[in-house]
């Protein structure tokens, strides 16, 4: 287990969006964020206080989670010095990336020899099936993007949140860095080998009560030339009974690919249900979630209720408004 409170390790992140691990640590388990360490250069900022490892180390914490999802998913040379004198000064280390700890040699020596811990998240622990496409007893809802990074994992949670609220059967089913350093638990899905991956989200959504829903955390997009495949798997394993449209309204382009337009919510439902049919014929887009984090309030209100008159579907902004509505349309299936 990885111990708690942690320092969230910012690094040179470049914007705010590249430490959206720490950030979504921030925002659904504040209680073990204890504070934020950055080095020279970085654009991001948690609102946290800002730490040396000492001070966090008085304040209670136990872990140094790095913080950063950057493209590739790699341990810059930059951070090495932080990460080995945390360790020397008694933190474990955790991390989502798919550079691993454990293949860096000298973090390695360095936490053998302080005797410390070092936690890769994305490293499947499970020997997942392949899919078989049978159909599953209970209910699933999961959130596909226009792009990455747009609020799908905000969308679950807070979805799961609401439906616990109202005493509903809920879980919530990890499937990234972020949502298993959450949670603690889930399915590292784009670091599972490409056969197995429909079949470990059919293993993370197995049969249950007729009444339960299974929120599960969306990844990458369809119309996402790097990250499309881990999308399909979750539509196909999956089985959704009920797609939540994500999208952040101010992109000009998909996310580190800049020849590339954003697609319309009209062309993300007309592609994703079709797929999500194929393994569940009954499956609807029941809501949209927009991501209004750069607006401001009216922009964001005036943007809601064009999306929501243009698609006739309710569209909110669940960490801003709370996910009640998306919630009431998972009710009246």
């Amino acid at each position: 287990m990885i111990k708690t409170p942690y320092l969230l390790f910012l690094g040179d992140a470049p914007d705010a969006l590249a430490a959206k691990v720490a950030q979504g640590i921030k925002d659904w388990r504040p209680d073990n964020a204890v504070g934020q360490f950055r080095m020279e250069g970085c654009k991001a900022d948690l609102g946290l206080t800002d730490m040396t490892l000492a001070e966090a180390k008085a304040a209670g914490a136990k872990t140094l989670v790095i913080g950063v999802a950057n493209r590739g998913g790699v341990i810059s040379k930059a951070w090495k010095r932080v990460l080995i004198d945390a360790l020397e000064e008694g933190f474990d280390l955790a991390s989502g990336l798919h550079n691993l700890l454990r293949d860096e040699e000298d973090l390695v020596a360095v936490a053998r020899s302080c005797d410390r811990d070092l936690h890769d998240v994305r490293v499947p622990e499970v020997k997942y099936p392949i899919a078989n496409g049978e159909r599953r007893s209970g209910k699933r809802c999961l959130a596909v993007g226009t792009d990455c990074s747009v609020g799908k994992m905000y969308t679950s949670l807070a979805m799961d949140l609401e439906a616990k609220k109202r005493g509903m059967k809920s879980s919530f089913r990890a499937t990234g860095q972020t949502g298993i350093l959450i949670t603690g638990d889930g399915v590292p899905l784009d670091a599972v080998v490409a056969d197995f991956m429909a079949g470990s989200i059919e293993w993370l959504t197995p049969d249950n009560d007729d009444d339960h829903w299974d929120m599960i955390e969306g990844q990458g997009s369809l119309f996402h030339v790097s990250y499309s495949g881990v999308t399909m798997a979750l539509i196909h394993g999956g089985q959704p009974d009920a797609l939540i449209l994500s999208h952040e309204p101010t992109r000009t382009h998909m996310r580190g690919l800049p020849g590339y337009d954003l697609p319309t919510l009209e062309a993300l439902r007309d592609t994703a249900l079709p797929l999500a049919r194929i393994a569940n014929p009954d499956c609807r887009v029941v809501g949209i979630s927009v991501n209004t984090a750069a607006l401001g309030e009216d922009e964001a209100l005036a943007c809601l209720a064009a999306i929501e008159t243009r698609m006739g579907l309710p569209a909110v902004d669940p960490f801003r408004q709370g996910a009640g509505r998306l919630v009431d349309a998972l009710q009246s299936l």
